[in-house]
């Protein structure tokens, strides 16, 4: 890597950081991109140079967050027992615990998505194909153990699952992102709990 490329790479850890702390605590739609280059020390230009729009950088910001969180998950997701139900409930109970260090963060995220102009580099949430992998490979595997139905639609299981996970936020914004990661996972092992009871063979 040239010097050039060095500094364009530095320079974009630096407004990403900036960028993901001012979403965070100011909230996605007071956050500015002059905002994001005073914070970075960095010119606005640059800003622009290496995004398109205040939305794409935060999608890049919420990439490089699930980067982390699926190297987690890279280990932890072998050692997953019980039910399918249970192995779901785990799955989402990790992600409220990592995203709800950052939930304005993970609001911005969540908002962002029903923006429909967003940008061809904007990935918004309920496009992660990781987590839709993941939901589809548990319960693939709770069809070949025989704890959910053949004949259903998987992937509008997957779906439906994701909504849910995100709906559970509004917990969360009302409580002024003070709330126990603890009570989204409880709605949530309900709420899969409700689920399970449909997709089990009959």
């Amino acid at each position: 890597m040239g010097v050039r490329d060095e500094q364009k790479a530095a320079t974009r850890e630096k407004v990403l950081e900036a960028a993901r702390d001012l979403f965070n605590d100011v909230g996605y739609e007071e956050t500015t991109i002059r905002a994001i280059a005073e914070r970075a020390g960095v010119s606005v230009g640059s800003v622009f140079t290496t995004f398109a729009s205040k939305a794409e950088v935060l999608s890049h910001v919420m990439n490089h967050r699930l980067a982390e969180l699926y190297a987690e998950f890279d280990r932890v997701l072998p050692y997953l027992r019980g039910s399918t139900a249970d192995r779901l409930c785990s799955i989402f109970a990790i992600h409220y615990e990592f995203e709800t260090r950052r939930v304005k963060l993970f609001l911005a995220h969540i908002a962002a998505s029903y923006n429909p102009n967003n940008d061809p580099g904007v990935t918004p949430y309920g496009r992660n194909p990781r987590l839709s992998q993941m939901l589809l490979d548990v319960l693939e595997d709770g069809v070949r153990k025989g704890e959910v139905r053949e004949d259903l639609d998987l992937p509008l299981i997957a779906e439906t699952l994701k909504a849910l996970y995100a709906w559970n936020y509004r917990l969360a914004a009302t409580a002024g992102g003070d709330l126990p990661p603890g009570e989204m996972s409880a709605a949530m092992d309900r709420q899969i709990a409700m689920i399970a009871e449909g997709w089990r063979p009959r």
